[in-house]
């Protein structure tokens, strides 16, 4: 420990001779400790809620989507779809049509997203998270089912104990050449079994409506084109790598994106919010720090004679301010770290028993989801400190311009 260290170190955890700069010690040390546990605890929550973002878009998105670069949908053939099955880290591909429709059921009709999909995309893992009730099956050609969103089950007030009444499915056919007065001639119909629900989060249920991929084929004339081909990884294989490989086969008339890439904006919307609760927590954490400097101030008042002996006995005016802002790191480091450990065990306690709920029956959580990332705690030490010198910098180089001369 260094001259300068000892000093600040004796300042602090001895008592002032006046009550008042330590009742502002005190209060200092309380309101970073208060601001870094909010710190904590808001960034462990918003980093919970990108992880419950990303495990619910898993349920329903694959670990990498293919699709083409430019238009809506590309060719296929099976001697390419092998090809893509071979690539090193690829277990399960499958092949995807979607597109809207018009759904109608007893009268009730409702446009939404048909995801026409090959027998092994239940393989995937889907639906893992959220809710599901129901066939796990997509029925036979004969019977071709549908797995259907919360959303729109609900306001199609679909029956799934009623095998009688079928789903019916409308798509526009492609314009002919020849015009026609029969409106049944201007759409394609088919019928589906409602089979079972989903529910994930509400930009899936209300939307989609899963069907078997020969069904959707015919009703939507795409013959061998396809919107996408969802790939699942083999596990112990990187996903980073897989996606690599894909891209270097496909080349660049196809796009390859991973989970995270398939809702950037929104992954990226929760990062810029993240990022602005910090900034405003630690602009409160700078006001509260202003009583690191009203105290640092007093100090170096009550301190001069000292101060003054030090100059006496060759102390120079950097020596000085070390000793000053040393001071203010020790009561803004020890206020930090009782905030670390506060809010370290507060997150703890809310992932174990769920302490504050999210106050929706519906929701997939009960309470609100935490996670502690330890690099959180690096990026606030890094913020304390910042506030610490620009609080103490003032009061320390006030002391430093003590004139030995008038205390002497």
């Amino acid at each position: 420990m260094n001259f300068s260290s000892f000093i600040a170190t004796r300042y602090f955890r001895s008592k002032k001779s006046k009550n008042f700069i330590t009742v502002l010690s005190v209060i200092s040390m309380i309101g970073v400790a208060v601001g870094t546990m909010a710190l904590v605890i808001v960034m462990s929550v918003f980093n919970g809620l990108e992880d419950l973002i990303r495990s619910l878009f898993a349920s329903f998105d694959a670990e990498l989507k293919i699709e083409a670069a430019e238009g809506k949908s590309f060719e296929v053939n099976d001697e390419w779809l092998e090809e893509i099955k071979k690539l090193e880290g690829v277990l399960v591909l499958t092949e995807v049509i979607e597109d809207n429709a018009l759904f109608e059921y007893q009268g009730n009709q409702l446009v939404a997203r048909i995801k026409g999909v090959s027998e092994n995309f239940l393989d995937q893992g889907r639906f893992a998270n959220g809710y599901f009730w129901g066939d796990t099956t997509l029925g036979t050609d004969i019977r071709p089912g549908a797995i259907l969103g919360r959303g729109v089950g609900f306001f199609l007030s679909v029956n799934l104990e009623n095998v009688n009444t079928p789903l019916k499915v409308y798509y526009p056919k492609a314009p002919r050449s020849a015009a026609t007065l029969d409106p049944n001639q201007m759409y394609g119909t088919g019928y589906l079994e409602p089979r079972a629900y989903f529910s994930i989060e509400r930009q899936f249920d209300d939307e989609y409506v899963i069907a078997p991929l020969k069904f959707t084929e015919e009703l939507l004339s795409y013959g061998n084109k396809r919107t996408a081909l969802e790939v699942k990884v083999e596990e112990g294989q990187s996903i980073d790598e897989v996606q690599k490989r894909l891209k270097g086969f496909l080349g660049p008339e196809f796009s390859v994106k991973n989970a995270d890439e398939q809702h950037a904006a929104l992954i990226r919307t929760v990062k810029l919010e993240k990022l602005f609760v910090f900034l405003t927590l630690t602009f409160i954490l700078g006001i509260a720090s202003f009583n690191i400097f009203f105290s640092l101030s007093m100090l170096a008042i009550e301190k001069k004679k000292d101060i003054a002996v030090l100059k006496a006995m060759g102390a120079s005016e950097k020596l000085v301010r070390n000793i000053f802002i040393k001071q203010g790191a020790l009561i803004a480091l020890s206020g930090a770290l009782i905030g670390l450990v506060l809010g370290y065990l507060v997150c703890l306690l809310q992932e174990t028993f769920g302490l504050v709920s999210l106050g929706i029956a519906s929701a997939v959580v009960e309470s609100y989801p935490v996670k502690v990332v330890w690099l959180d705690f690096l990026w606030i030490s890094l913020a304390v400190l910042g506030i610490t010198y620009l609080a103490s910098f003032r009061p320390a180089w006030i002391a430093s311009q003590v004139e030995t001369t008038k205390l002497l």
